[in-house]
């Protein structure tokens, strides 16, 4: 088969589509025929050399594809071979096929084309696992995301207001808040020119933010904290502003506030099939009623995944990026 293979760590231009070993189909597993897999900020990671596989896993990035199955392997049932699917994988999604557990599995929802439902996997275990299985989201609580015009932030949007919460976002810029508006948030924050503790106060009387999705990390520790109201919950899921930063204690106690830090790609087979299941129960019944769906910004041939990697490090997209075999 081909796949995307990083020679050495560095730049977009070391993603090289290339010939590379095919895929068994070990004990509950399945091998997927790609159709498409989906760029996330851990790809990037990876090919700087940051973000290793977890032990076993595929040495190509991709924590997300869909296709068909090819093959099935011992102590698989409930699947068969061709049909269509997409999945949440530890690695391996840039390539023609692909060998996955079969726990992470899931039909192709109705109303979903193959292609696009490779959009789905990553963001929407991830969005589920942290803000309503970790954080415990409820009707009519308020949920700030930063990052709202990004896979995981258009997905949080639309799965937050499908189950009655208030939304909040921070982006960049008057058209990616204009577009999270569009999928339903109700208050908007340009990071670049207001503060979002002051506005997510003056939003909500002074309470603050029920469950806060954040992707900076360091940088935004103290403020989130300082944003979040009582009884509120922090979900960290990424750290482009840093892994380092000081907080005071006493705030948090005063708030009875908790702090979650999660990752996804390493956690053990039975926790990610949990997730997955999960998904399954609560999101694809969502999807297929048309309530929410996956916003794709663009699609490229997977032997130009270093472009796609260029757009996203620009940040200039909203949504998501494939790659289509």
């Amino acid at each position: 088969m081909h796949a995307i293979t990083i020679e050495q760590p560095g730049g977009p231009e070391t993603l090289v589509w290339a010939e590379a070993p095919d895929p068994v189909a070990g004990d509950g597993e399945v091998v997927v025929e790609v159709a498409a897999s989906a760029v996330n900020r851990a790809d990037v990671l990876q090919r700087q050399g940051f973000y290793n596989p977890p032990p076993g896993a595929s040495p190509h990035p991709g924590l997300e594809c869909s296709g068909r199955i090819s093959a099935i392997g011992p102590r698989v049932s409930g699947w068969s071979v061709g049909d269509e699917v997409c999945a949440l994988l530890a690695g391996g999604g840039y390539a023609e096929r692909v060998a996955v557990p079969a726990g992470q599995l899931l039909p192709v929802p109705a109303g979903v084309d193959l292609v696009t439902a490779a959009a789905l996997p990553e963001v929407v275990s991830t969005v589920w696992s942290n803000v309503f299985m970790v954080a415990g989201l409820r009707p009519g609580e308020t949920l700030l995301v930063h990052g709202g015009s990004s896979g995981i932030g258009t997905m949080a949007i639309q799965l937050a207001k499908a189950v009655g919460a208030r939304v909040a976002v921070t982006a960049g810029g008057k058209e990616k808040l204009a577009r999270c508006a569009e999928l339903g948030a109700d208050i908007l924050i340009d990071y670049r020119e207001q503060d979002f503790v002051e506005e997510i106060r003056a939003a909500t009387g002074g309470a603050g933010a029920d469950v806060i999705l954040d992707i900076m990390g360091g940088k935004y520790l103290t403020r989130n904290v300082d944003a979040l109201a009582v009884n509120g919950r922090l979900a960290i899921i990424g750290l482009q502003g840093g892994v380092k930063a000081e907080l005071n204690l006493a705030t948090l106690l005063a708030k009875r506030a908790a702090i979650t830090a999660t990752t996804l790609r390493a956690r053990p087979l039975d926790e990610k099939a949990a997730i997955v299941a999960a998904v399954r129960e609560h999101v694809w019944p969502l999807v297929a009623a048309g309530r929410i769906h996956p916003v794709v910004h663009a699609t490229y041939p997977m032997a130009e995944a270093a472009e796609a990697h260029r757009v996203l490090e620009s940040s200039a997209h909203v949504g998501k990026l494939l790659l289509t075999t």
